[in-house]
This record gives structure tokens, C-alpha cells and sequence, in this order.
């Protein structure tokens, strides 16, 4: 596995991306920096992360055909990789909120961003982001998020965190898993953040509504349970779940 280690830039998302036109790169090649200037999120947001403290790479992995509508499970693979290795290093109260910010409790530590590389209806390459927040102590008033120190009390070494993530990757990414999106789905259902548990949600419109988060679709919509019954299913762009 080659680790492409940076000072600084914009986003290892983007450098990597731009890195796979210009040369022929092994699958999962990493690249990591210490400071990333431009970090992004899912829907655009700004990832926030004090230099030199957390992890902040991107990962490389080729696709063997995987369909363009089964993205999903490349999500839900990447997520049960994280909350593993972070589980290892007994960081309490873990779940995943879909789709996929790792929390400890209500707060976030680790954000990912999945990129792909599509060849007509298939997927060819994947540029796997994430950002864990590892030794930072203070971020800026910011609501619901924390810090594997923070939680923990303790330093902890970015090589060995980011070494145990990877082995997780490599263990997850793979045609065992990726083959078998039932049970990769009862995997991912059972780590999920308030499942079964009432909610409160968010639509695009700005509505709220309670329900009760039942799982995910083959396409990764989330499945909530509402009033009377009624089993809904909605995408990342219309709910927001608030708690």
C-alpha cells in the first residue's frame, strides 16, 4: 500500500483525483495530509480540522464493475471499516448516522466523502475521504462534535489510527462483502445512529416530523416509520434528522 504523505493542500479528494490522470496508481493508495486547506463534506459542507491533529486522506480503490445504482455499498463497507477500527481503540458509544458520519454518542468525530469515477453505467474508481477528528481539543463552539482525545483523554498516534483504519478498508472492501449486499446491509443496520428509536426529523421543506428509523433501501434511502403505519423511504436531500 503506498502512502503519498502532504504538508498541506486543498483537498486530498482533488489532489488525488488529479494524481490518477498523470500516473498509473496501485489500488488502495493513500494520500494523507497534515493540513487541508478546502476539506469538504457531504452536501458541500466545509471540513474544519486543526493541522498536525487529525486525519484528513483519501483512498484509492479500483472497482471490479460494481454497478453505478450500488454505490451504496462501497458507503456502508467504508463505514463499518471506521466504526471497527475506532471500536478497537474502545472510543465509547459508536454508531453511524446515515449515511455516514461516525458519532460517539451525539457528537461527530469522523466525516467521509465517496467520489467515484464512472465508466458509462459502472463504477471504475473510488477517491475515499475521511476526516477523523484524532488530538483536537477545540473546535470553534461547533455543536455536537468531539475528538477521539476529547473522549478518550489521551494522545493517541495519527500513523497507528490511520494504519488501523486501512486494515479495516482493505478488510471491507472486498468481493466477500461487496457480494453480499444483504448481509452487509443487516451489518451496517445494526450500528446505525437512533434506529428503532423515536426521531425527529427535518424536510426539505422545513417540517418537522417524528418517526422511527428502520433501516436502509438496496439504494441507500433511509426507511422510517411513520404515523399509521406508513414505512417511507427518503434520500440525503429530503430529511434532515435533528434527534
Amino acid at each position: 500500500m503506498q502512502i503519498i504523505k502532504l504538508n498541506a493542500t486543498n483537498s486530498t479528494n482533488e489532489y488525488l483525483k488529479e494524481l490518477i490522470v498523470s500516473t498509473s496508481l496501485d489500488d488502495f493508495t493513500v494520500v494523507a495530509a497534515e493540513k487541508q486547506i478546502q476539506g469538504r463534506g457531504q452536501m458541500g459542507t466545509q471540513w474544519l480540522a486543526e493541522p498536525g491533529k487529525n486525519l484528513t486522506f483519501s483512498v484509492l480503490k479500483k472497482s471490479e464493475g460494481l454497478e453505478v445504482a450500488d454505490q451504496f455499498l462501497l458507503n456502508m463497507c467504508v463505514s463499518l471499516a471506521v466504526f471497527e477500527a475506532l471500536k478497537e481503540l474502545n472510543i465509547p458509544n459508536l454508531a453511524v448516522k446515515w449515511p455516514n458520519d461516525i458519532l460517539s454518542a451525539n457528537s461527530k468525530i469522523c466525516g467521509i466523502l465517496i467520489e467515484n469515477i464512472l465508466t458509462g453505467s459502472k463504477i471504475q474508481s473510488s477517491i475515499i475521504g475521511i476526516g477523523l477528528n484524532v488530538n483536537q481539543l477545540e473546535f470553534n463552539n461547533l455543536p455536537n462534535v468531539s475528538s477521539l482525545k476529547l473522549l478518550k483523554g489521551e494522545t493517541f498516534n495519527l500513523d497507528e489510527v490511520l494504519s488501523g483504519i486501512l486494515k479495516k478498508l482493505k478488510k471491507y472492501l472486498t468481493a466477500d462483502y461487496l457480494n453480499s449486499p444483504d448481509a452487509l446491509r443487516a451489518l451496517y443496520q445494526e450500528i446505525m445512529f437512533r434506529v428503532d428509536k423515536p426521531s425527529t426529523f427535518k424536510s426539505k421543506e422545513g417540517e418537522l416530523f417524528m418517526g422511527f428509523i428502520k433501516g436502509v433501501s438496496s439504494s441507500g434511502r433511509l426507511i422510517v416509520l411513520l404515523e399509521d403505519n406508513i414505512f417511507k423511504e427518503y434520500n440525503l436531500k429530503e430529511i434532515q434528522l435533528l434527534y
